[in-house]
């Protein structure tokens, strides 16, 4: 199932392999959709705030990982686009030993800073903070599985395979519901079930696609006579892997602030915005992917120096996204309140009257956050991953600042911070454009296998 990127059309080609990812996490949003239905239908309004802001956190965490894992493919891409098999198997090496131990020192941390999670989050010590702190003692569990499955997904996509991670995230996503149900109704665990529920599928999908990668997969597997990982390789991961872990984590942590100013406007715009996140997530994850694709499509034909290819996958890429992201906002802003009607009971008018004002400005602006994804994945496959840095602060940077200057305006209030996210896209578009207008002949020169040979340069 492995894809080779660099042969055949260009557009087909990235959406082929672009089209498992999209509807491997479309399924993962499912199950966040179902879980937070569950909780929502079955546990209240307070347990919706709480899981809602628990999610925040939790995907500030493993935004760390993730980003860690996809600066690892970036490198992985690259060899394979180069038909360099002891350099993969000693980056996948290097990238392993790296990743896992940041893993371990994460997961004590989030364990150590529980009880501090609440200032930070502005919740209020009461029943919704008594029952997020019952609900991240549970899914703190599952930050190892989130590296297991992250690490050997970004593995299999970087030499082309974007089907086997597919799988294994619809057997987690199914299970996840199943366990939900069960341990929500059948056994009224209440949010420490669903938490549970999400830990145990987390770890069937994160050990079961290891296990399928080390048997497809012999550059994986240790050999007889390997010696220590060396310092050279662990380097190159990490200066792919903390970059764009550094990305990953400004860009949540940015969100993750966004919720504590949202959680001091009080429950009802909490739990309005735990709702309609949701929502938007599902919107434009399918467009995120593409921008991982996109990127992966990127660093193989990098590696293989072919330029031309590159710039036509550019061309094809922003428009493809344009469409989707032109299409997604039309629907949003007309089935706006259907769709938070799916999570919040009629009578509850103002929950869903906020929700709905939420997703009519930031959903009528998703081509801004569609060309960001295009741009992110572009640098980080360039060997550039700073310049995605630096367009995730101004994003971020911009949509935090904004949030906390335009809430504190009455004619904007609580909608200022919703007016700040789309202004926080547009002007990192601006500069990413910008910058590649600029650099264009040295991002993509004439001889590009000497400068990825260059980029990703053998130990010596």
């Amino acid at each position: 199932m492995n894809k080779d990127l660099t042969q055949g059309p260009v557009i087909r080609s990235m959406l082929r392999f672009a089209v498992p990812m999209i509807l491997g996490n479309l399924l993962q949003q499912c199950y966040n959709i179902a879980d937070t239905l569950i909780v929502s239908w079955y546990l209240g309004p307070d347990a919706l705030a709480a899981v809602g802001s628990s999610f925040t956190l939790m995907t500030f965490l493993t935004s760390i990982l993730l980003g860690l894992c996809m600066g690892s493919g970036a490198v992985f891409s690259i060899r394979f686009g180069r038909r360099d098999e002891a350099g993969l198997r000693e980056s996948a090496r290097a990238s392993f030993v790296l990743i896992a131990g940041l893993t371990v020192a994460l997961n004590l941390a989030a364990f150590l800073c529980l009880d501090g999670i609440r200032l930070f989050l502005r919740v209020s010590d009461g029943a919704i903070w008594a029952l997020m702190r019952e609900y991240l003692a549970v899914i703190f569990w599952g930050i190892a599985a989130t590296f297991l499955y992250n690490y050997f997904a970004c593995f299999l996509r970087a030499i082309g395979d974007s089907v086997t991670p597919l799988l294994f995230l619809a057997v987690s996503a199914v299970l996840n519901i199943a366990l939900d149900l069960w341990f929500v109704l059948g056994l009224g665990r209440g949010v420490a079930g669903a938490a549970e529920a999400t830990v145990i599928s987390q770890y069937v999908s994160g050990l079961g696609l290891g296990a399928v990668a080390l048997v497809r997969c012999p550059v994986l597997r240790p050999r007889r006579g390997d010696g220590p990982v060396r310092w050279a390789r662990v380097r190159e991961i990490a200066s792919f892997s903390l970059l764009t872990c550094v990305q990953q984590s400004v860009m949540n942590l940015g969100i993750l602030m966004v919720q504590g100013l949202v959680n001091s406007f009080g429950d009802t715009v909490m739990a309005a915005f735990a709702a309609a996140v949701k929502i938007d997530a599902f919107a434009y994850m399918p467009v995120q992917d593409f921008g991982n694709a996109f990127s992966t499509f990127i660093a193989q034909n990098y590696g293989a120096g072919k330029r031309d290819r590159i710039r036509a996958g550019l061309r094809g890429a922003v428009l493809t996204a344009t469409v989707f992201s032109l299409a997604v906002s039309a629907l949003v802003w007309i089935f706006a309140p259907q769709l938070m009607a799916l999570f919040v009971e009629a009578e509850e008018t103002a929950i869903i009257r906020e929700g709905v004002r939420y997703l009519r400005i930031e959903g009528a602006f998703y081509y801004g956050i569609g060309l960001l994804f295009l741009l992110y994945g572009l640098y980080r496959a360039l060997g550039r991953p700073g310049m995605s840095v630096a367009l995730t602060v101004i994003s971020l940077g911009a949509r935090v600042v904004l949030a906390y200057l335009l809430s504190a305006v009455p004619a904007f209030g609580v909608a200022g911070i919703w007016w700040s996210v789309p202004i926080g896209w547009f002007m990192a578009d601006l500069t990413g454009v910008l910058y590649y207008l600029k650099r264009k002949q040295r991002l993509l020169p004439d001889q590009i296998s000497e400068s990825s040979e260059k980029m990703v340069s053998s130990p010596r």
